[in-house]
């Protein structure tokens, strides 16, 4: 009899830094309480066991409690961002001061200048005081007031640095690296027996960290690639077989190349890193880009930058951040697609649009600031109530906690199994991957 695959055991505890005892300033609110759950299907997170059908999880709904643990009078907040640009980073750091000031009457909230570096005396990093005048006008503008760094500090440096400026509450705004950031300096601050609760807040143009159903600043990401895919089109059109070639983010995970397929439906191509394809071959791209090219005089492709890496040298290096250096299949891509026309004499215009650092520093879309409102609101609460080494999320339409092991888990990618993604390739027709498509569903 075959063995049973072990069920992932999954604790949906958040830990808290003691029990909250201050009656909350917050008047004419709806409270929270530890005990209401949220439950989610894990199922529709593909983080089931696939035996027997979904499991389901609880957990804690974000919101203002009637109790918080810190004497708001008392309390001092800082705030750093981590990683790479988002839109919507000014965003949470306005929500989180903003609320902190006026909701919760704060007196102080430092700005952490440059990542985790400003916490390093080393580096000579200023720290700045952000007050609701300062903040007022940030989201209209993208990147991060604070500036940003990719890169492990010491913890113990960090927390060194927190006990020094009194600080009571951190929010950390990041990716997986960021997260994984959060769990040493909590650790860090337990072993000392210190008080001070430590919240991420998730952060990832790609969309790609577990349990996060949307990232934040996707939205406008995505508003932003079809921009480029539109220019790609027009360039296409405008020359007997033109080729427009798009790319677009996505190191582990295609969301954005696929979602932005979908929005326009002008394209023929695309590429993501979840699903592997050939150049060469009956089934292979270049075959398809050919009929393509015959049929219609003109393609659209559009590529993440981590699709095709088994096709290309690894290059064996990582960047600060610890992720490897992709090689770029963009340029191999062009190279392969002029020699393959060359051979078969046929005259073709490719045009190659690079969108990306474009797309990350722009301002966030409306859908996007109100969602980046609601975390640093969910943030600040959370922090207020005592909660830390946790992370606030909008899961499936909810606002819930979620424990730092979750987020940092795995990550997320898409399921080239679903419906989602047959209608990516039903968008596109190309043709190189309609058998995959017809076996996989």
């Amino acid at each position: 009899m075959p063995k049973k695959e072990k069920k992932t055991v999954i604790n949906t505890e958040i830990p808290e830094l003691g029990k909250p005892k201050i009656p909350s300033p917050l008047k004419r609110c709806i409270f929270f309480d530890d005990k209401e759950k949220t439950l989610v299907n894990l199922a529709e997170e593909e983080m089931d066991s696939g035996e027997g059908g979904g499991e389901y999880l609880e957990f804690e709904k974000a919101g203002p409690r009637a109790f918080t643990y810190f004497d708001p009078s008392k309390t001092k907040c800082a705030v750093v961002t981590c990683g790479g640009l988002c839109p919507g980073l000014n965003d949470v750091i306005r929500s989180i001061v903003l609320e902190a000031y006026h909701t919760y009457k704060v007196p102080s909230v430092l700005g952490i200048r440059f990542g985790l570096q400003g916490f390093i005396p080393k580096y000579g990093h200023d720290i700045i005081e952000l007050t609701p005048t300062m903040v007022s006008d940030i989201h209209q503008f993208g990147g991060t007031i604070l500036g940003s760094s990719r890169g492990p500090q010491d913890p113990e440096e960090i927390v060194d640095a927190l006990e020094r400026m009194n600080v009571s509450i951190l929010f950390m705004i990041g990716g997986d690296g960021t997260m994984r950031a959060v769990k040493g300096i909590v650790n860090e601050i337990a072993k000392r027996g210190l008080r001070i609760s430590v919240i991420g807040v998730p952060k990832t143009i790609d969309n790609d960290i577990s349990f996060v159903t949307k990232s934040f600043g996707f939205d406008t990401a995505v508003d932003k690639a079809t921009d480029a895919i539109q220019s790609a089109h027009v360039e296409s059109v405008g020359a007997f077989n033109g080729i427009g070639l798009v790319k677009l983010m996505g190191r582990e995970s295609g969301f954005i190349a696929a979602q932005a397929t979908l929005a326009l439906k002008d394209v023929n191509f695309v590429l993501v890193p979840e699903h592997n394809f050939e150049f060469d071959g009956e089934h292979g791209l270049l075959k398809s880009l050919e009929e393509r090219l015959k049929d219609r005089q003109h393609a659209v492709i559009v590529c993440a930058e981590g699709a095709g890496q088994e096709l290309c040298e690894n290059t064996g290096r990582k960047d600060a951040s610890g992720n490897p250096v992709l090689c770029d299949i963009c340029d191999l891509l062009i190279t392969k697609v002029k020699d393959y026309f060359k051979q078969k004499d046929m005259s073709i215009t490719l045009k190659f649009i690079d969108p990306s650092y474009l797309i990350r520093s722009v301002p966030a879309n409306a859908n996007d600031r109100v969602y980046c409102g609601f975390l640093g609101q969910h943030a600040v609460h959370a922090a207020m109530a005592g909660k830390t080494g946790m992370v606030v999320s909008r899961l499936q339409a909810r606002y819930v906690h979620l424990p730092l092991e979750l987020v940092t888990m795995k990550r997320k990618k898409l399921n080239i199994h679903s419906d989602y993604w047959r209608a990516v390739l039903e968008s596109t027709g190309q043709g190189h991957l309609r058998n995959d498509m017809e076996e996989g569903l």
